[in-house]
């Protein structure tokens, strides 16, 4: 009955994204709502639209109607997306400066926490400890973490089929973690924005019939993508009656949180903002290697998917959670001092794509 449900809400959910990724695209090209070429900093060579993070809300917002997932937790959830694709459409349009950007983030984690009942408050098995709660420093400890997985799904949006296939990859397992984990209820609700989420994926990824992607998340469908999955860690690692540690949720996002970290530290060192534009991404260093858009996104979306199920079957077999949580930062390290040259980054990556 509950696998039943669980393909039901999918369906329905890629059925309705399906449907509004159709009838946005006249909207799109009418109200301007494009993606436009730009040869410092962009890839693509046709103007694109930007709906793929609308119509994945839309298929979400009417799926769950039709669930009648409509609790305090769901109103605050969907009022903290609506809020995030307000904004993110009006940077499509208008390209918002990046403090209105994060205050709006900031405000989402808000409603998400007060609203929603959601927020980060034992971080004791991470350590090691039984016991560390964060006490006052809990809302300010989510919304930093809320704000920042949404920075790193936006950074990481640079490569056709790349943000939603690693998105799509750590929702799955969230979805598995919440099923081992007996919340079930968690895990029908994520059934829902992987069917959203695969729908758009088959809009963007590029197909040997389909050499570019048709659609694009638009700032909207990041920042979407990246509250969806603070709101799901949030809410399974946080749950004393289905405790999942929250070591795992690093390395089911392994990808976007490492690139994000290396490329703040080393444009602070720069004197540059965090949030300028640049061709310093993972991907893009994948690319200077040979790796076209595609083979990129698979190769890194394989990796996501080979840290997560190899850290929870470490879990499984009782590896010190500090030991994987300093994995993960000794993961960080070696990609940001393998960077310091570019050369040495990129040769590396040819030698991969030739074997």
């Amino acid at each position: 009955m509950i696998e039943g449900l669980h393909f039901a809400g999918a369906g329905l959910a890629f059925v309705l994204t399906s449907l509004a990724l159709v009838l946005l695209q006249p909207v799109a090209a009418r109200l301007n709502l494009l993606d436009h070429p730009d040869a410092a900093r962009k890839d693509h060579a046709h103007p694109t639209p930007v709906t793929g993070g609308i119509a994945i809300l839309i298929g979400c917002v009417v799926a769950f109607a039709g669930m009648q997932a409509n609790g305090p937790g769901m109103q605050a959830f969907g009022a903290a997306a609506v809020l995030l694709a307000a904004v993110g459409l009006y940077d499509d349009l208008h390209d918002l400066r990046w403090y209105w950007r994060i205050l709006a983030q900031v405000l989402a984690a808000l409603l998400m926490i007060y609203w929603g009942g959601v927020r980060v408050e034992q971080l004791g098995p991470a350590f090691g400890l039984g016991e560390l709660s964060l006490g006052w420093l809990a809302v300010p400890f989510t919304v930093f973490a809320t704000v920042g997985l949404i920075n790193a799904m936006n950074m990481i949006d640079g490569a056709d089929g790349l943000a939603g296939s690693l998105g799509l990859a750590a929702l799955a397992m969230l979805a598995a973690a919440a099923l081992y984990a007996g919340n079930a209820g968690l895990a029908s609700r994520l059934s829902v924005l992987c069917g959203a989420l695969a729908a758009f994926l088959a809009w963007n990824v590029r197909l040997p019939w389909r050499p570019r992607a048709k659609v694009f998340l638009g700032n909207a469908g990041s920042a979407l993508l990246g509250l969806v999955i603070a709101w799901v860690a949030f809410r399974l690692t946080q749950n004393p009656g289905h405790p999942v540690n929250p070591v795992l949720a690093l390395w089911l996002l392994p990808i976007p949180v490492m690139d994000c970290l290396v490329l703040i530290v080393r444009r602070l060192q720069q004197g540059r903002s965090p949030f300028s534009a640049g061709r310093d991404h993972i991907h893009h260093v994948m690319q200077d290697a040979g790796f076209g858009p595609t083979r990129a996104a698979m190769v890194l979306t394989a990796v996501s998917l080979a840290c997560g199920l190899l850290v929870a079957q470490a879990m499984r077999l009782d590896v010190p959670h500090p030991v994987l949580l300093a994995a993960y930062l000794l993961l960080c390290v070696g990609w940001y001092l393998l960077t310091r040259k570019r050369e040495r980054a990129v040769a590396l990556f040819r030698r991969l794509r030739g074997g």
